[in-house]
């Protein structure tokens, strides 16, 4: 299950740590539902607002304290995240009299690198900027910046694809022994492996649908539930010929995402995930669901959101 960053913190509200606190209580409720049906769930999610504050939080700083590099960020945001999501899921199921613990797994991920992305940096992340607030941190903190919408900029960092799960092994021994994980949260923390055979950390961040896809293929997931706040995946969204979409199969979304039907910043990674997930997929019934996070379980069962399907 892939929970988005904004799942956590809401555009419209301040963000803080009680505002993450009651937007994952709030998330805890449907995950907990499935778990109170006996799935087995294993949870990731994005940090794209979450990220970004910790950075201006940083820089806001840097005269007072030292900085720290975006690698050393992401494993913070990572655990502090899971500790979140994990304390509210944890009271959520007590509250229904079922006692588990959630771990939370600080992930590492392999990454190569002359991935493209180095060179073109596309991953938006932080809080929206005017083009005054854009300007002044291009040229005095050497941020990347693009507007996503007239007059509206984002910082944008690497997004490098995805290669290994370097705590794999762990995180799979854990899901045979039954236990609800937090893993591969905000994409994970990229890292390239040295001539010396030695990992060191890079400043990107992975897209958290893309590591979804690969952790639910190594671990052999039956499906992946990508929760969002959108009931169904459109085709020509935004435009008078706009068309929800119950069903597709995978050859229908990679033509759709080829044609530009699904933006790179917002829903096209959760397609090429689908995709990606679904031909690495050895389960001839695998399937991947987009869907409202309020109502994962009438997604899982198809009664909302977009099935995607070999």
């Amino acid at each position: 299950m892939a929970l988005g960053g904004n799942a956590i913190t809401h555009p419209d509200k301040n963000g803080d740590v009680a505002d993450q606190f009651d937007n994952s209580r709030r998330a805890a409720r449907p995950l907990a539902d499935l778990i109170e049906a006996e799935h087995q769930i294993i949870l990731t999610h994005g940090n794209g607002p979450q990220i970004g504050n910790f950075l201006l939080r940083n820089e806001a700083a840097a005269d007072r304290i030292y900085p720290l590099p975006m690698e050393v960020a992401l494993a913070h945001v990572q655990g502090g995240m899971g500790y979140m999501i994990g304390q509210t899921l944890a009271n959520e199921l007590a509250q229904r009299g079922l006692e588990r613990v959630v771990t939370t797994i600080v992930t590492t991920i392999l990454v190569e690198g002359d991935d493209p992305s180095f060179a073109e940096p596309t991953k938006p992340i932080g809080r929206a900027l005017t083009r005054k607030e854009a300007e002044l941190f291009a040229r005095h903190e050497g941020w990347s910046v693009k507007e996503v919408s007239a007059g509206t900029f984002r910082r944008v960092v690497p997004s490098p694809v995805p290669k290994r799960i370097m705590e794999i092994d762990h995180i799979r021994r854990a899901v045979d022994a039954g236990e609800i994980l937090v893993a591969c949260g905000g994409g994970g923390i990229p890292v390239l492996r040295g001539a010396d055979n030695c990992i060191t950390g890079t400043r990107a961040v992975i897209d958290k649908d893309l590591c979804a896809a690969l952790l639910a293929a190594e671990l052999d997931a039956d499906a992946i539930l990508v929760l969002t706040n959108v009931e169904r995946v459109s085709v020509d969204f935004g435009t008078p010929n706009q068309r929800p979409i119950e069903r597709m199969t995978a050859a229908e979304a990679d033509n759709w995402l080829k044609d530009g039907q699904f933006p790179a910043g917002s829903m096209g990674p959760k397609i090429q995930g689908a995709i990606n997930y679904l031909r690495a997929s050895a389960k001839p019934d695998a399937h991947v669901i987009i869907g409202p996070l309020d109502h994962a379980a009438e997604a899982l069962a198809g009664r909302t959101g977009t099935r995607i399907c070999r």
